[in-house]
């Protein structure tokens, strides 16, 4: 997926009113996962992305357990996005996470899902992209 489609579609499914807000919510997203992932794994997500993204996935070396209430308050820290709460960015970091399910192949992200624990609540973060899927 190229670097305009995928900010493009952020954009669309969070309903902003820029692409520099969906642009500022991919980084957000992207830099707290990284944060929170191994770097390997991060960096196998981000050599499918367009270097524009794929730098955030890359910028972090040291990993951190947080749970899925601080990520998304990092999310919402990174954000800028004027009058956006927790559960703004919750939503933003689930839309990001959907657009970047379909832009990597393979196994990629699949990954980086095994390193979340399931019990804090980071099975939220690919609720969007469950809930658009369809039995085949």
């Amino acid at each position: 997926m190229q670097y305009d489609d995928f900010i493009g579609e952020v954009q669309q499914r969070a309903q902003l009113d820029s692409r520099e807000a969906a642009l500022s919510i991919s980084r957000a997203t992207l830099t707290t996962l990284s944060e929170r992932v191994d770097p390997g794994q991060a960096e196998n997500v981000g050599a499918q992305l367009p270097d524009e993204l794929a730098r955030f996935l890359e910028e972090v070396d040291d990993v951190e357990r947080f749970d899925h209430g601080e990520f998304v308050d990092r999310v919402g820290d990174r954000e800028e996005i004027d009058g956006a709460d927790d559960a703004d960015a919750a939503f933003h970091a689930r839309v990001v996470v959907d657009v970047l399910e379909e832009a990597v192949t393979g196994d990629a992200l699949e990954d980086v899902r095994t390193q979340l624990p399931t019990d804090e609540g980071y099975g939220n973060l690919f609720e969007v992209a469950e809930s658009d899927s369809s039995p085949a």
